[in-house]
């Protein structure tokens, strides 16, 4: 397995939006193992395909403590279900912010497993908004949209300057 780079915010290659899967075969299965090796090694609870610069519908997520309950996704659909919660979230693209973001409490998501095969799932909680965060990278949606421009702004300052001062 393959360790991926993870493109950081403002890179405009973020904003591509992610196009579907027509059919899951080894290449996809091997990139859903590198997505998990890298969201493990970063260390994350999500990841989406778009975030290491592969624009195609795939996210990945594991939110158990231990790493032990990896969840793939192939090509997406989140429908909400009942009320909203607001939860403090961060992001692998946008490393070392953490803001609140309004999402649904409970999703159901259909989708492809790394088979292939149809799947259906509801999720709550923080499994449910890490679902919801990692689709929105797929259209090309970060959770600092959901900021005030003011905000946005001044984390897009603080990164540009630390991607100065690495360069």
């Amino acid at each position: 397995m393959t360790i991926l780079s993870i493109l950081e915010f403002p890179d405009p290659r973020l904003r591509t939006r992610a196009r579907a899967i027509d059919r899951v075969d080894h290449t996809v299965r091997r990139l859903i193992d590198d997505m998990f090796e890298t969201m493990y090694d970063a260390p994350g609870i999500g990841l989406a395909a778009s975030q290491v610069d592969v624009h195609q519908r795939i996210i990945v997520v594991d939110v158990s403590e231990n790493r032990n309950d990896p969840h793939a996704f192939i090509n997406p659909i989140v429908t909400p279900l009942g009320a909203s919660q607001i939860s403090e979230e961060g992001c692998l693209s946008v490393p070392g912010f953490y803001e609140p973001v309004m999402r649904a409490e409970r999703v159901r998501v259909q989708a492809l497993d790394r088979e292939g095969r149809p799947l259906e799932l509801t999720a709550e909680g923080l499994l449910a908004v890490c679902i919801q965060h990692e689709c929105d990278h797929l259209e090309g949606k970060l959770f600092v949209d959901y900021l005030s421009n003011l905000k946005r702004s001044r984390i897009r300052a603080k990164l540009e300057k630390q991607h100065r001062s690495r360069a």
